[in-house]
C-alpha cells in the first residue's frame, strides 16, 4: 500500500445473523470447515443472515477526515468496528497504516470496578501505549477529561458524559495515526464537543486521519474533507462532502409525507381538515408558507400562533415566534375558512429541518392545532446571517 494512504478498503462486506442460536450454530460450522481446510463460503447468505456492510471500497490519505453518514441501521458503526479490528470482514480486505485510536461505544475498554485513574492505564494499554508514555501524558489526559475528583471513583458510577470525556481524552492522547469516532460525542455537552472538535483539528494538522460518524450535518460539513453515504450497508456516495450531505437528505425527503408529525388537528368544535405547504425544498432567503383549512362551529378570538424552525445542525430551536411578538391579532371565526402562515426570507444553510406550527386558544387555555413538517434548506449563503425573521398571518 502507498505510504501516503492511511486506510484502504477493497470490496469489504460483513454479514450478521438475526438469530443468536443460529449465529452460534453457523460459527461452529465455519470453525469446523476452517479446521478441515475448507472454505466457510463467506460470500453466501444463509437463513436469517443479512449484509450489514456490502461491497464498500475507498481510500483515505494521511490527514484526511472522512464523514460517514446514513440512516440508522445503514452499517456505519459496523464499518468503524471493522476498521478498529473488533470484527473481521467476511469478504474483502482492510489495510491500515498506523496506530488506531477509537471512541465507538460508551465505556468501551473500561473496567467498571476500576477507577478512572486505573482505567487510563488499562485503556491506554489497549491502544498500544506503553506505561512510560501513559505516565508522561497522564496529567494532560486528566486535564482534558475535566472530571475533577471523579478520576478516583470507580467508573461504574460515571454518567455517559463522563465516560465520553475520559474515553476521548485517552484516545486522542495516544497520538493515533487514525482516529475513529462514532456518534458517541453527541452524549457530551456542547462545551466539551467544541473542545473535542478543536482537538480533531489539531490532530488533522499533524497528519492524523479521522473517520467521523455523525448525524450532525453541520459537523460533517465543517470537519470532513470527503463523505461516504451508507444505505442498507452499501456505499451510495463517496466524494465531495456537500454533495454527500445532499444525498443523505434525499433519503428523508423521499419519505416526506410519512415524516410529517400530525400531532393535533383540532377538537369537537374546530377541525383542521387540510394543510398545504408551498414546497419542501428551499434556497437560503426563500419563504415557507402553509395554508391551513379548517371548519369551526364557534369563534376563536385572538388565538396565539407559534411557529418554530428546528434544524438537524442544531437540535435547539433555530427560530421561534408568535403573532403576539409581531403585535398581530388573529381570530378564527366559525364556518369554513383558511389561515395562511408565512415565514419570510429564511436564512438557513444546507440543512434538514422541521417547521413547527401550533395554534392556541386565547390565553393558551387549550391547544387547537400542532404539526411538525420536515423540509430541506439547500445551498449556502453565509452572508445572510441569523436574522430576525418576519412572519405573516392571513385569515380568509
Amino acid at each position: 500500500m502507498d505510504e501516503n494512504i492511511a486506510v484502504k478498503l477493497d470490496k469489504v462486506s460483513k454479514k450478521y445473523c438475526k438469530s443468536l442460536k443460529r449465529s452460534m450454530f453457523y460459527g461452529i460450522i465455519d470453525i469446523s470447515r476452517n479446521i478441515l481446510g475448507l472454505s466457510s463460503r463467506p460470500g453466501k447468505l444463509r437463513k436469517n443472515e443479512f449484509w450489514a456492510v456490502k461491497n464498500v471500497s475507498f481510500e483515505l490519505k494521511k490527514g484526511e477526515v472522512l464523514g460517514v453518514i446514513g440512516p440508522n441501521g445503514s452499517g456505519k458503526t459496523t464499518l468503524l468496528k471493522m476498521l478498529n479490528g473488533i470484527f473481521w470482514p467476511d469478504k474483502g480486505k482492510i489495510s491500515i497504516n498506523g496506530r488506531v485510536g477509537a471512541l465507538i461505544e460508551v465505556g468501551a475498554g473500561f473496567h467498571p470496578m476500576l477507577t478512572g485513574r486505573e482505567n487510563i492505564y488499562v485503556n491506554g494499554a489497549i491502544l498500544n501505549m506503553s506505561k512510560d508514555e501513559i505516565n508522561r501524558k497522564f496529567a494532560e489526559i486528566v486535564k482534558f477529561a475535566d472530571i475533577g475528583d471523579f478520576i478516583d471513583m470507580p467508573v461504574k458510577h460515571y454518567s455517559s458524559g463522563m465516560f465520553v470525556r475520559l474515553g476521548f481524552a485517552i484516545a486522542v492522547h495516544c497520538e493515533p495515526d487514525i482516529l475513529l469516532i462514532d456518534e458517541i460525542l453527541a452524549v457530551g455537552d456542547s462545551g466539551f464537543q467544541s473542545k473535542c472538535f478543536n482537538k480533531i483539528g489539531e490532530l488533522k494538522q499533524k497528519g492524523t486521519t479521522t473517520v467521523l460518524v455523525s448525524h450532525n450535518m453541520h459537523m460533517i460539513s465543517v470537519f470532513s474533507d470527503r463523505a461516504i453515504v451508507l444505505k442498507n450497508g452499501r456505499a451510495e456516495y463517496f466524494n465531495n462532502t456537500n454533495e454527500g450531505v445532499r444525498e443523505y437528505t434525499k433519503f428523508f425527503i423521499s419519505t416526506k409525507e410519512s415524516a410529517v408529525e400530525k400531532i393535533l388537528n383540532g377538537n369537537d368544535a374546530i377541525v383542521f381538515f387540510n394543510v398545504k405547504i408551498n414546497k419542501r425544498e428551499f434556497l437560503p432567503g426563500e419563504s415557507f408558507q402553509a395554508a391551513l383549512q379548517f371548519r369551526s362551529s364557534v369563534d376563536y378570538e385572538e388565538v396565539e400562533i407559534d411557529v418554530g424552525i428546528y434544524t438537524n445542525n442544531d437540535p435547539n430551536l433555530y427560530f421561534q415566534a408568535t403573532n403576539k411578538a409581531y403585535g398581530k391579532k388573529v381570530s378564527l371565526l366559525k364556518g369554513e375558512h383558511e389561515l395562511q402562515v408565512t415565514i419570510k426570507n429564511i436564512p438557513v444553510n444546507n440543512a434538514m429541518a422541521k417547521v413547527a406550527i401550533s395554534i392556541w386558544q386565547k390565553n393558551r387555555t387549550a391547544k387547537l392545532f400542532w404539526w411538525r413538517i420536515p423540509v430541506e434548506f439547500k445551498g449556502i449563503d453565509y452572508s445572510m446571517g441569523k436574522n430576525f425573521l418576519d412572519v405573516e398571518y392571513v385569515f380568509k
